[in-house]
């Protein structure tokens, strides 16, 4: 672990230090690049060494953090970081940014998207401009893309949540979900597994009376967790898979004087979470490091637009620091794998909360 701590800290330390690069010309319109032939309009960008990434919605600290490794990767290695978010968490306010970057014919464009569908003209309208088009986060469908940046493996994000909020409610009891936006792919696939794997008989005592939705949104998240625990004056624990709803949810709970009465699990950012954890309000969350979320999917981009990578199942390459990564095979397309979630509790998040 510490070497995992090492590595943020000189993340976050080198933040400070690299500047920016200088572009190149940018080329002309390009051919008829796809998702099924990522390779074929790669020369359209290939003057360019601007890459873009785009987040769910601006604000977010979660979202602030994979970009600032994203623009650390593209630095490191020369090229022009372009960071976008739009105010508000939708496909629509994406899809306007996606057509500003196709303008500016960047390299590639990373996007953690708000509708794994509706993005998909937009996204195919890039790709065929020659721009190497991933996802990140939160997946778009696979004709969107040419692969996608995932940070954990689903199955173990989904079953550690319920694992964990069974434990601290001793195995019985309402819980609740309180997710991002309803259109997430990241997480409604973790909530499917959840709902999965609480058919397992050892949680036949342990009921989901709701799925709720924050957009992400803190003052809406935080609205979210009142009427919960409004609707349902029996409820045991909420699991909060985003970010900004467990924060928010810590925040009701603490307010309310529900410690101990209402657990509290999902993932979260450890400097936002480390009161809540060190209150005992959450007794453990999880997460991976955004960072170097971003940070792969730098990486990705550019060995993408190099050609290095096109994406296909059993491809590698080096990401960085990162080492050397493989792209596996995912529901509709490929991916590439960061890693397992890892547990943040009362034992290590006064040394993580410096860090992320």
């Amino acid at each position: 672990m510490k070497r995992m701590i090492g590595a943020c800290l000189t993340v976050v330390m080198s933040m400070s230090l690299l500047a920016a690069c200088g572009q190149s010309a940018p080329t002309g319109a390009a051919g008829t690049n796809n998702a099924a032939a990522p390779g074929k309009a790669a020369d359209a960008g290939a003057a360019s060494k601007k890459h873009a990434i785009i987040f769910k919605n601006a604000g977010n600290p979660y979202g602030e953090k994979m970009m600032e490794g994203f623009k650390t990767a593209i630095t490191e290695l020369g090229g022009e970081p372009i960071l976008k978010a739009p105010d508000q968490p939708t496909a629509e306010a994406q899809i306007k940014m996606i057509e500003e970057l196709i303008s500016q014919k960047v390299a590639s464009i990373a996007i953690a998207g708000n509708d794994p569908d509706a993005l998909q003209p937009a996204l195919k309208k890039a790709m065929n401009a020659g721009i190497k088009v991933l996802s990140l986060d939160s997946a778009v469908n696979a004709q969107s893309r040419i692969v996608h940046v995932n940070q954990a493996d689903p199955e173990r994000i989904g079953k550690v949540q319920v694992q964990a909020i069974s434990e601290m409610i001793g195995g019985s009891g309402e819980i609740a979900v309180l997710s991002a936006t309803s259109q997430a792919t990241n997480q409604n696939a973790w909530i499917e597994v959840m709902k999965k794997e609480l058919t397992d008989p050892k949680y036949k005592d342990i009921k989901l009376v709701k799925v709720a939705y924050g957009d992400d949104l803190r003052d809406k998240s935080v609205s979210e967790t009142e009427a919960l625990l409004k609707a349902y004056p029996n409820l045991k624990g909420i699991i909060a898979p985003t970010t900004v709803g467990i924060a928010a949810a810590g925040k009701v709970l603490t307010d309310k004087g529900l410690k101990g009465k209402v657990q509290l699990t999902g993932l979260g950012l450890p400097s936002e979470m480390a009161a809540y954890i060190e209150s005992g309000v959450s007794q453990w969350m999880y997460l991976w490091n955004p960072i170097d979320v971003g940070y792969l999917a730098g990486y990705t981009a550019d060995a993408l637009v190099k050609g290095t990578l096109t994406g296909k199942v059993g491809d590698k390459f080096k990401a960085g620091r990162l080492g050397d990564k493989e792209v596996v095979k995912d529901g509709q397309g490929t991916q590439i794998m960061l890693g397992d979630p890892f547990k943040f509790d009362a034992s290590n998040i006064a040394e993580w909360k410096k860090v992320y």
